[in-house]
């Protein structure tokens, strides 16, 4: 049964917890670096509705963004909704979710406090807000009726530890930090929020080092949390234009947080291109074959050779009104040229009218890269590599192709042509110069 949300006036809120707080003789865990020393908290028991979810919880930012966007609500929603029913009722669903999530190796919340109840106190504001605890909250709300109809007596009235009247907002987003440092607090933040809690801390005016030292982690790595939010936020709102719908983005945080520093060199031009590939490869990581992560050089250094492969697999080189020679091949992609344009690519992995061909030819595309790049110390790459065009183009039928691609099929003939007779010199010219001996092949296309 879900627990249905009824506000205490604020007012009623903060005459209790005063006078509960002015009774009490029990003390709770010392909250150190608060006001540059300590404070210890005094302990009381509250009804369970007296009490309010706190909007800006880092742990829940990603489910109340996607929620905003979903919903079309107002982006100020849940910013503006801590006194308000709807808001809190809303925020009571996220946080049971959550609460109900566990691992193989973590038992959900929800099923630590059925069994044992309550163990430690919850943590509030002087208005009943919850510092720390929201989930563990919800989940008590949540047990409070069994499955008979009965009241479970345990979760009538919560254990809070209270904070002063005076704390400020920036001590109570301090805390939280503090206790995101704790190793065994840290897991229970996913990374869009940990991501969140730590812009949270820069737009303080504090320096990454600052925050680090907080968090008790390197600035390196703190900046890197940054960077892929950044480029989470540039997925969702340019690439599939979904922004705020954090959800979409929570299996890739190694992909976003590794795409910053495989780009970080690269021209304007080739950092968007590689972006396109990546975000590409996540939004398609269901169809590739072992671990993402092995593609990651397909947007790092190998983008320049996918791209060259996509653009003569998809049939996108430009046409230029100077004669071209025949003998020249190779297409060089230089990742210093600034004047390379990747729109034709770009737009092609975003065409959802042939998408699924499309994203076929790039992992093939990424493979292939991959595979030549082994290549270079693996003296059966070439071998294994023809094997696997010769058993594809043996295995075309032409039977049903429309009429409409029988053009474009007799271009991909005349080039897979071309480049099978400059194979075929290369591989005569090293015979002919002795098996052990390497010649460089003309024109053979560059590698990046």
């Amino acid at each position: 049964m879900t627990y249905t949300i009824k506000i205490t006036p604020r007012s009623e809120r903060e005459a209790l917890i005063e006078k509960r707080v002015a009774a009490s003789s029990e003390f709770g865990e010392t909250i150190f670096d608060f006001r540059s020393g300590t404070y210890i908290p005094k302990v009381i028991s509250l009804p369970v509705n007296v009490l309010l979810y706190r909007m800006e919880n880092c742990r829940t930012f990603s489910a109340q963004q996607s929620e905003i966007a979903r919903e079309g609500l107002d982006k100020d929603y849940f910013a503006k909704g801590q006194e308000l029913t709807t808001a809190q009722q809303t925020q009571h669903a996220i946080l049971a979710k959550l609460a109900k999530q566990g691992t193989e190796s973590v038992t959900p919340i929800i099923a630590v406090l059925q069994q044992d109840g309550q163990r430690e106190p919850i943590l509030i504001s002087s208005s009943g807000v919850v510092v720390n605890g929201n989930r563990r909250l919800s989940a008590m709300r949540e047990l409070l009726r069994k499955s008979d109809g009965s009241v479970d007596d345990r979760f009538t009235n919560i254990r809070c530890a209270v904070l002063p009247p005076d704390a400020s907002r920036d001590e109570i987003d301090d805390i939280e930090a503090d206790l995101q440092a704790r190793p065994q607090t840290k897991l229970d933040y996913d990374w869009i929020g940990d991501a969140r809690l730590i812009r949270r801390q820069v737009d303080k005016g504090r320096s990454t080092k600052e925050v680090a030292d907080r968090l008790r982690r390197s600035k390196s790595e703190i900046e890197n949390v940054l960077q892929a939010l950044d480029e989470a936020d540039l997925y969702l709102s340019e690439w599939i234009e979904k922004p705020g719908e954090y959800d979409r983005v929570q299996d890739g945080q190694q992909i976003f947080g590794d795409l910053p520093k495989s780009i970080a060199r690269k021209d304007t031009n080739l950092q968007n291109a590689s972006r396109a590939i990546a975000w590409s490869i996540y939004e398609n990581r269901d169809k590739i074959s072992g671990r993402v992560y092995r593609l990651n050089a397909a947007f790092g250094k190998l983008a320049p050779k996918v791209l060259e492969i996509l653009e003569e697999q998809l049939d996108l080189r430009e046409i230029e009104d100077d004669p071209v020679d025949d003998d020249d091949f190779a297409i060089d992609i230089d990742p210093d040229d600034a004047s390379k344009d990747y729109t034709a690519i770009i737009e092609a992995l975003r065409d959802d009218t042939s998408k699924d061909d499309v994203i076929e030819t790039l992992i093939e595309a990424c493979e292939t890269a991959l595979e030549l790049d082994k290549g270079q110390k693996n003296e059966q790459a070439a071998l294994r590599a023809l094997s696997q065009v010769n058993s594809k183009i043996t295995g075309i039928d032409i039977s049903y192709a429309g009429t409409k691609t029988l053009p474009a099929m007799l271009k991909q003939i005349e080039t897979i042509r071309g480049a099978l007779d400059k194979i075929e010199t290369a591989v005569k010219a090293r015979q002919a110069s002795g098996a052990g001996a390497k010649i460089d092949p003309e024109p053979v296309a560059e590698e990046e």
